[in-house]
């Protein structure tokens, strides 16, 4: 019991540190790198309290696949940094009103715990089934909150493609179409024009070839 408390300390330092790492780098790949920490010391805290599928979910998903994905379009996009930088002030005290809530909502969850200390959590018998558990409580007694949860998804995951397929001015694009229906003529014109000559340089010609005779 002495072990599991202070690996609970230990994790939950480590993930307050690495949130507010997250929140306050100004690197947009430190940032993510401390995001891929903060999610895997919460993995870490799920496995103690017995619930290893969520623990491992996070791990799998979000450590292995989704922050994976983040970081390869944070690398390869262009992020101007100092015009990220800019909005900051902006949205700032929207963020601490938020940030806000979320402290009282945990501090209201905590104080409520430490002031019951009667009802410690259970220990589940040797054979349960933490997936089977979830599942059903979660498409049984929370049926309509998965529900409203898939729409968010769903309205983010349009949200970032239209954000992505906006119009930039400052890109040059190709279109493949275009190029395979090019043709030698398009690129390649052959004009045929009648030849000239400057009266100018004859003039200056035949007055050297005049000096070179009289010479």
């Amino acid at each position: 019991m002495i072990v599991t408390t202070l690996l609970f300390y230990l994790f939950a330092a480590v993930l307050i540190i690495a949130a507010f790492r997250t929140v306050t780098s100004r690197n947009p790949v430190t940032a993510a790198m401390h995001l891929v920490l903060s999610f895997f010391t919460a993995s870490m805290l799920w496995i103690l309290i017995h619930t290893e599928f969520l623990g491992l979910l996070l791990v799998l998903v979000y450590v292995g696949a989704v922050m994976v994905l983040f970081l390869f379009v944070v690398m390869m996009v262009d992020v101007n940094v100092e015009q990220m930088a800019a909005g900051v002030r902006t949205y700032l005290p929207l963020g601490l009103v938020i940030a806000a809530i979320m402290v009282a909502e945990m501090a209201f969850v905590l104080i409520h715990t430490w002031w019951d200390p009667s009802r410690p959590l259970p220990q589940p018998p040797a054979d349960f089934n933490s997936t089977r558990a979830i599942g059903e409580t979660m498409y049984t007694d929370y049926v309509f909150a998965v529900q409203i949860s898939a729409v968010l998804l769903l309205v983010g995951m349009v949200a970032a493609i239209s954000l992505a397929l906006r119009r930039r001015t400052d890109v040059k694009r190709t279109i493949p179409s275009e190029q395979l229906r090019a043709q030698p003529s398009d690129r390649l014109r052959l004009i045929q024009m009648p030849a000239r000559t400057d009266r100018r340089v004859d003039r200056s010609s035949q007055g050297h070839d005049a000096s070179g005779d009289s010479q």
